[in-house]
């Protein structure tokens, strides 16, 4: 499936589709369309989506999902969500952008994390807990995009240099024809997603964590 080209500034058609290294994964095969497509965009924070919302808005009409049980420390997990929600008020808010950008925050159930990730607690950052972690929120956003009828799903999760996009791009495929509905399946690190998010959060005065969500990523001066 193919989305509509987008006009120019920020939200320019450099983002567009046709410039970007973008797959889609269907479960009937390609598809092209005239309107724009939906896309439910699983964010872990404020500034890993902010890149991200400027690059696929031109092409898809966008719901934020806030999903992240891995958010262990409920101070941290209120911090972040509401990082999440200034960024899309102040993008909506913005009279030079065409877009409208919504919002929708999952369950808070850190139970689930710590039930799926409890034979990996030793793992190191990147291992095979960090896998773990990456399915329980893309299944979660293919359940829900299916559930609410969107065209596609996907994650922010890609634009860090710490998160495998190769690991990623796997486990949203696989998800993608386990519930027959579009994965976009992009590498959000590629054409400085990442140094670009860190100058948005600036911009848009974003709250930045300093490690990833669960307990076992606190830096160890802080893991008490």
């Amino acid at each position: 499936m193919s989305a509509q080209k987008s006009t120019k500034p920020l939200w320019s058609q450099e983002n567009s589709l046709e410039a970007r290294e973008t797959s889609y994964v269907s479960a009937d095969g390609i598809q092209t369309t005239t309107a724009k497509p939906s896309l439910l965009l699983h964010s872990c924070c404020g500034p890993c989506s902010s890149a991200v919302i400027f690059s696929v808005a031109p092409d898809f009409q966008v719901t934020i999902y806030f999903y992240n049980p891995n958010i262990t420390d409920p101070d941290e997990y209120e911090l972040r969500k509401a990082s999440q929600i200034q960024l899309i008020d102040a993008i909506n808010s913005d009279p030079d952008c065409p877009y409208n950008i919504n919002f929708k925050e999952g369950p808070y159930d850190r139970q689930r994390f710590y039930e799926a990730t409890a034979d990996f607690s030793n793992e190191p950052e990147g291992g095979r807990r960090c896998n773990v972690c990456f399915r329980i929120r893309l299944e979660k956003t293919a359940e829900m995009a299916l559930q609410l009828g969107y065209d596609y799903f996907g994650t922010t999760l890609s634009v860090s240099p710490h998160k495998d996009n190769d690991v990623i791009s796997h486990i949203g495929r696989r998800l993608s024809q386990t519930y027959g509905i579009g994965f976009l399946d992009r590498n959000f690190k590629k054409n400085g997603g990442y140094q670009e998010s860190i100058a948005l959060s600036k911009k848009y005065g974003l709250y930045r964590q300093t490690y990833c969500g669960c307990d076992y990523s606190k830096p160890k001066e802080t893991n008490k």
